[in-house]
């Protein structure tokens, strides 16, 4: 299935590279500036051809009357495809993350970014989310938000419910009555739910968990880290314990 967005685009070889390599969207047109002619743009116009997608040579000025971070090459797209949740495969250690409430796109693409590096089998997101501005997204995360695993549901105790009964232990980041994260056993099967810097997950959720990570801070210090800080260095804990073993 597709996400409920219309037609995007996305700007650089990174984000329609990903996007092609994921099969993570249908192309309509790719625009190249006349001039583009480094490695990467041409084996996106080789993959290009071989799909039967259609590519324009244009100005340098068309494309950025579309963005000003192209590279020499822009797609237009159409909506992400995604999964529901009855739809995700998961393997014997899955690794699956949720984003709620984060409100920049920005900091939406580079959390995902640090996901998918740290070996996240599956993202999930609401059924409204920040997929939508595609560019934002995809050059933030480095085209990780194309080529990462993607479950829409409508709030996140309903990924909770069908994960848990699929044998996932549902952990948050949440400050209170929680454990270091180092001093969790993050191997197992694994949902992890991280909020929005302002309004983090909710209080019903938080009190749900099967577990509550905490990230040490080095000195005192109230205010919690940002989305983007915090998802990082959860994922590359979870990764670090799963190498170890």
């Amino acid at each position: 299935m597709t996400d409920d967005s219309t037609t995007a685009t996305l700007e650089g070889a990174l984000s329609v590279r990903a996007a092609l390599d994921a099969g993570s969207r249908e192309f309509a047109e790719i625009r190249v500036a006349r001039d583009a002619d480094s490695p990467a743009v041409e084996r996106i116009l080789r993959t290009a051809e071989r799909a039967g997608i259609p590519v324009r040579r244009v100005s340098r000025d068309e494309l950025d009357a579309v963005g000003h971070s192209h590279g020499g090459i822009v797609a237009t797209v159409g909506p992400r495809r995604v999964l529901e949740l009855d739809e995700l495969r998961l393997g014997e250690r899955p690794f699956v993350a949720m984003l709620d409430g984060v409100e920049d796109p920005y900091n939406f693409g580079q959390a995902v970014r640090s996901l998918y590096a740290a070996g996240a089998d599956a993202l999930v997101v609401r059924r409204r989310n920040w997929m939508s501005a595609a560019a934002t997204v995809a050059r933030a995360s480095a085209g990780a938000s194309e080529r990462i695993i993607t479950v829409v549901v409508d709030d996140p105790a309903q990924a909770v419910a069908a994960l848990r009964e699929r044998g996932l232990l549902f952990a948050c980041a949440h400050r209170r009555d929680a454990v270091p994260l180092a001093d969790a056993d993050l191997a197992r099967p694994l949902f992890v739910v991280i909020g929005g810097e302002r309004r983090g997950i909710s209080r019903t959720l938080a009190r749900d968990a099967d577990l509550r990570l905490v990230i040490p801070y080095g000195r005192r210090f109230d205010p919690a880290l940002d989305t983007t800080s915090a998802a990082a260095v959860i994922a590359f804990e979870v990764a670090r314990q799963r190498s170890a073993r």
